[in-house]
């Protein structure tokens, strides 16, 4: 799959998706810091990503309807350290071969997956 990590994450985030087969970029990396959210998912939509991100914003479905993206990801936890959310990823990757992600949106929080 094809991933875009937002620039609030670790981006040892990044190269987790790469050490499992996904072809992932940071937000850093692409020099899209700053970007508005409508500006990086138009940007994600358009390179056939999934958005990585943290940015609660991303999980109002009417604002950002899953069907019209490549998926979206949102982590969610109190505690936003790297180990924290690497632990919360370290999750999602056994359901990224179970459940389709293109046109959903997940949230991820410590103790369970919502997909709509």
């Amino acid at each position: 799959m094809r991933f875009k990590t937002d620039e609030n994450l670790p981006s040892d985030l990044a190269e987790l998706l790469k050490q499992e087969g996904h072809n992932a970029f940071t937000v850093n990396q692409q020099k899209m810091q700053g970007y508005k959210d409508d500006d990086l998912i138009k940007v994600c939509k358009h390179e056939k990503r999934a958005l990585i991100t943290l940015d609660t914003d991303f999980s109002d479905i009417r604002r950002y309807p899953p069907k019209e993206y490549h998926g979206i990801i949102v982590l969610r936890s109190a505690n936003q350290s790297k180990a924290v959310i690497m632990a919360l990823m370290h999750r999602v990757l056994p359901q990224l071969k179970l459940e389709k992600l293109t046109g959903a949106l997940w949230i991820v929080e410590e103790n369970k997956i919502r997909i709509r």
